[in-house]
């Protein structure tokens, strides 16, 4: 039997501040995106029937390019939150979960810049 407080053995082995900020911030994006996901069904509900003239021309309004941007770039915030914990829950090799990390990223934030070019392109009517 130890006489060393709970505290004093628990103290040096790690953060407890961290934590908070990502489940917040999944949570904040999960709100965010059941919004966004009622504007899109709207949308394509809206478009229905269309060519590909009036839903370019639904894309170029600049409330729709603003959603559907701020909806792409969520989109993969949330998928990468989801994608860490994943990877910390099931990943044991120091060295696979840092590559895996990055790659995840990496992935998250290049589908966010190729998704807002593309908005950009239909809004600009490049």
């Amino acid at each position: 039997m130890s006489m060393i407080n709970p505290l004093a053995r628990a103290r040096g082995l790690g953060s407890a501040k961290s934590g908070v900020h990502h489940w917040y911030a999944q949570r904040a994006s999960a709100v965010l995106l059941i919004l966004l996901t009622g504007w899109l069904i709207f949308a394509l509900i809206s478009l229905s029937g269309t060519g590909y003239a009036e839903a370019a021309a639904f894309i170029a309004k600049p409330g729709n390019a603003a959603f559907l941007s701020v909806l792409i770039i969520t989109m993969f915030y949330h998928a990468m939150l989801g994608l860490q914990v994943v990877i910390e829950d099931y990943v044991h090799h120091p060295v696979v979960e840092i590559i895996l990390y990055f790659v995840t990223r990496a992935g998250a934030f290049l589908c966010m810049a190729l998704g807002i070019i593309h908005v950009l392109k239909l809004a600009l009517g490049a």
